[in-house]
């Protein structure tokens, strides 16, 4: 038998329409929200940032594909690393089938990351993913916008990473860490110094605004197994890192 409160399909209704009320509360803080993010004022991108994609060298522009927004997902995958980050690929296997709702919707998308494209190509392929994923490998862009760390902001203990600046090298001996960056193929430190995160940007008359960032667990809205988990009897029921890549669980 379970352990778990049981009870009739009357009481179940009853504490089923008593959460409803709180959900839709929930509902109607995450419209405010949303509104409240579309209401941040735009920053002009003012840096020429180069891209290397799947068409050749690219700017920031350019990669709007003549929509007038861009969302990016900036994914853990450094130019040492032999595999993109496992927590990052478990997120991205949800956006392929999204973009193209996306484009028909005036919305570019694209991954980047500061490893050299034919490496991001290589895993795309392994992946099966087919959302289009740019290399900033010669650029500033992870650094200004701070999902990638310098060896002296390490060192510092000054990282700056989700709106504030802390010192991330006691985390070098945390187990998940250490098993994700095994997992991307290199030690912790190397591994964390690249971070997840989003980014938005509005295109208009030619000029690039940054909209808007989110880091951290500021990402777990695109992450999709978690949704679909906080909806399961038990919840996300974590214990350390039991996710891996699509291709892995076999393995595991």
């Amino acid at each position: 038998m379970t352990e778990h409160v049981t009870g009739t399909r009357e009481e179940w209704l009853a504490a089923r329409l008593e959460l409803l009320q709180a959900e839709k509360e929930l509902t109607r803080r995450g419209d405010e929200l949303a509104r409240r993010r579309r209401e941040l004022p735009w920053v002009q991108v003012e840096k020429e940032y180069r891209f290397e994609t799947d068409d050749g060298p690219a700017s920031l522009a350019d990669l709007f594909g003549g929509r007038s927004q861009l969302l990016v997902y900036h994914f853990m995958f450094g130019p040492d690393f032999t595999a993109g980050c496992p927590s990052c690929s478990a997120i991205a296997d949800g956006f392929s089938g999204s973009v193209v709702h996306l484009l028909n919707h005036d919305v570019a998308f694209t991954a980047v990351s500061r490893a050299p494209l034919a490496k991001l190509q290589d895993y795309r392929r392994r992946m099966g993913w087919t959302f289009p994923w740019a290399s900033s490998f010669d650029s500033d862009f992870n650094y200004d916008f701070h999902v990638s760390h310098t060896d002296g902001e390490w060192q510092s203990g000054a990282v700056e990473y989700n709106f504030r600046t802390g010192d991330f090298r006691p985390s070098e001996k945390s187990p998940v860490l250490i098993e994700l960056a095994a997992g991307a193929g290199t030690d912790p430190a190397t591994f964390r110094k690249e971070g997840p995160g989003m980014s938005a940007f509005a295109l208009r008359d030619g000029v690039v605004f940054h909209t808007y960032s989110a880091y951290g667990r500021g990402v777990d809205g695109v992450w999709g197994m978690y949704s679909w988990l906080d909806r399961a009897p038990l919840g996300r029921n974590e214990a350390g890192m039991w996710w891996r890549r699509h291709d892995e669980y076999d393995a595991a």
